[in-house]
């Protein structure tokens, strides 16, 4: 005891000396990077994790480089680092992590942020990596709160929310004038094109028109890429913060994403846009979040969706399999099609569950089943 109240204290003291020395006091916000797999080489992370830790980010550097700014974890490779950087989130030694891939599971996607090139302003993609929903209708639906949530802990209190003009904004915009009608707080942008309206065409997303661009997270994937690269001819990411934090209803793992491409000036980003997030509280504000969208009946919403977009076919009742351990995956499978392919599965008797990995969306069944699944499902058309 007397060991922990020496420490406590000397906490304090480091805390209060660091915070005459930087004018911010508190508690800095501990953020692990995973160093190695970049195509700009290891030398490029650590230049972000130095940046970083000037900007007063605890940066906790794992691979094996060292600086005297940074605390150190030295792995042998890409593998060990996830893995250590996994076991930090799990024992809560860390606030969060950026690294450059991570499964997260359906329902949990990434809200991008970018630095626009018409007037230089920041911009929220909600979404641009992982998979918020099988349905594109709902999935945009839920990037649209998924994106209200980062804003909000980033500091903008009264977002707002545009719609790029791709497939199913439309049926986005009803949605969410819906449950703005039933309570939720949701302030849309408007068009800066002459016909006005909260669907954004190209000029707005250059411009930032919408504090949040309410996207499928494939296009919004490209749209972070264009955004952080134009300028350098798309082998350097140069500018924003990368695809961002996995926001899911639930969900409170603070895992950021960046590209193997992203240059070190966005990964230093990344990492602040981290250290944002944890001093915003983005669980607590996702949970405040979630319960007012579910009172303005978020739920019955989204439901509706599902059900208007449901394959005729779907109706067949089909039993879900006993649950087994699913350590295998099948890949190559379009995302629209997963709940199919996994009904395909448990037709057969088959336990299967959908998921998202590194490359895209798959299949996780057991090691036992997982050459009987690839045959079925290829010959059923979902792989090729």
């Amino acid at each position: 005891m007397a060991k922990e109240i020496k420490e406590l204290i000397a906490d304090t003291f480091l805390a209060m000396a660091e915070g005459l020395e930087t004018g911010s006091f508190g508690k800095k916000p501990r953020i692990a990077l995973t160093g190695m797999g970049s195509e700009h080489g290891e030398e490029n992370s650590m230049q972000a994790a130095v940046a970083a830790a000037k900007d007063g980010v605890d940066v906790v550097y794992i691979g094996s480089l060292k600086n005297e700014l940074v605390e150190t974890i030295e792995v042998p490779d890409d593998e060990a680092g996830h893995d250590k950087m996994d076991e930090l989130l799990n024992e809560k030694k860390i606030d969060g992590a950026v690294t450059m891939h991570y499964p997260f599971p359906i329902g949990v996607s990434t809200v991008g942020r970018a630095v626009t090139p018409g007037i230089g302003k920041e911009m929220f993609i909600a979404n641009t990596t992982g998979t918020s929903s099988t349905d594109r209708i709902e999935g945009m639906v839920k990037n649209a709160i998924y994106g209200i949530i980062t804003a909000k802990a980033c500091g903008y209190q009264e977002p707002t929310i545009g719609i790029l003009n791709v497939d199913g904004a439309r049926q986005t915009e009803k949605a969410l004038k819906k449950l703005q009608a039933n309570g939720y707080p949701i302030h849309f942008a408007e068009s800066s094109r002459s016909d006005g309206g909260c669907v954004m065409r190209g000029n707005d997303v250059l411009r930032a028109t919408a504090d949040i661009l309410v996207t499928d997270s494939l296009t919004g994937n490209v749209l972070s890429k264009m955004l952080s690269s134009f300028t350098t001819g798309g082998s350097f990411e140069a500018q924003g913060f990368g695809y961002g934090p996995g926001i899911g209803e639930n969900y409170e793992k603070l895992v950021m994403i960046v590209s193997r491409a992203s240059g070190a000036p966005v990964v230093a980003n990344a990492l602040r846009f981290a250290g944002d997030l944890v001093k915003g509280k983005v669980f607590e504000v996702a949970k405040e979040e979630f319960k007012k969208a579910k009172r303005a009946g978020l739920d019955d919403i989204l439901a509706e969706i599902r059900e208007a977009n449901k394959p005729k076919d779907s109706a067949e009742d089909v039993k879900e399999p006993p649950k087994e351990i699913v350590t295998a995956a099948v890949y190559g499978i379009e995302v629209t099609d997963l709940d199919d392919a996994v009904r395909c599965l448990w037709k057969l008797g088959i336990y299967a569950e959908s998921g998202m990995g590194c490359t895209g969306p798959i299949v996780r069944v057991s090691e036992a089943n997982l050459e009987k699944s690839e045959a079925e499902l290829k010959a059923k058309g979902y792989i090729s």
